[in-house]
């Protein structure tokens, strides 16, 4: 029993972004953004956006909005504190991990809430370079390898969930050849593909 409850215990650090989030996107509130990510979907809990104000590659000032659970909306408020004052570089490579510890840890069923704030930022980042015209120099640097035999990278099936191409698992074997070697990768892309697809709504 101890340990059940001790698994629903948030930090004070979480009750307190819970309880006064910061940055948060007021509906009076002209937020003119230079870059827009939304991630997640109503239907399964949890919906993000967030926005950004960028100067020389900086995030000067950011705003979000989230749908979901106290941890949802704590870890939120903490990566847009985190990421205020960031390069788009660091931005980019902001990790779940770091959401959480800056919190002082989430309950372990919770730790998908931060999945989504560190998206929803890349999200907007990926929009603010597209409105640029640029290249987004960053996804590369974030890639890992899933499927070795076919060199196929996390970052290759999120785009591919993202924009719809891959509706099923068997899209995406026939876009990408995952699994067709030795088949070790099956489970790992499998679990990645769901999870894609839960955060883009597709």
């Amino acid at each position: 029993m101890n340990n059940f409850m001790s698994q629903w215990v948030y930090t004070p650090i979480v009750k307190d972004h819970f309880m006064n989030p910061r940055n948060t996107w007021k509906e009076e509130e002209h937020f003119e953004s230079d870059g827009v990510g939304e991630v997640g979907s109503l239907a399964c809990g949890d919906q993000m956006r967030v926005a950004i104000k960028v100067k020389d590659d900086t995030i000067i000032d950011l705003r979000w909005l989230t749908y979901g659970c106290a941890s949802a909306i704590a870890s939120t408020s903490m990566m847009s504190e985190i990421a205020i004052g960031m390069t788009l570089d660091e931005a980019y490579h902001m990790t779940p991990n770091m959401i959480t510890e800056a919190l002082g840890g989430l309950p372990e069923h919770k730790f998908h809430c931060s999945v989504l704030g560190d998206k929803a930022l890349r999200a907007a980042i990926d929009d603010y370079l597209e409105k640029q015209g640029r290249d987004n120099p960053f996804k590369k640097n974030v890639a890992k390898v899933i499927c070795e035999c076919m060199n196929v990278t996390d970052v290759r099936i999120e785009e591919l969930v993202k924009s719809g191409e891959a509706k099923t698992l068997e899209d995406l074997q026939r876009l990408t050849d995952y699994g067709t070697q030795c088949g070790k990768c099956k489970s790992k892309v499998s679990d990645l593909f769901d999870e894609y697809k839960h955060i883009y709504n597709t």
